[in-house]
C-alpha cells in the first residue's frame, strides 16, 4: 500500500512566485528600515520604576588572600 501525493503544475509556479515576492518585498521592507531608521547599540534602559539589580555596597565577608594564611 503505497501513498500517492499529487501536485499539479500550477500549484508549484504558484508557489515559486509566492516564494519570489515575499522575498523581494521582504528585502525592500528591510532596506527602507535601514535608511529611515538610526540603529542603536548598546545596554537597555532599565522599565521606569524598577528597581537596580546591581548592589554597590561591598560584601561583609571576603576570603584572605593566601599570602595571610601561609
Amino acid at each position: 500500500m503505497g501513498f500517492v501525493l499529487v501536485i499539479s503544475l500550477p500549484l508549484i509556479l504558484f508557489a515559486v512566485i509566492l516564494g519570489f515576492g515575499c522575498y523581494f518585498l521582504g528585502r525592500a521592507k528591510g532596506r527602507q528600515d535601514v535608511r529611515t531608521r538610526a540603529q542603536i547599540f548598546g545596554v537597555p534602559t532599565p522599565p521606569p520604576g524598577g528597581v537596580g539589580a546591581v548592589n554597590s555596597s561591598p560584601p561583609t565577608h571576603m576570603k584572605e588572600e593566601n599570602a595571610v594564611t601561609v
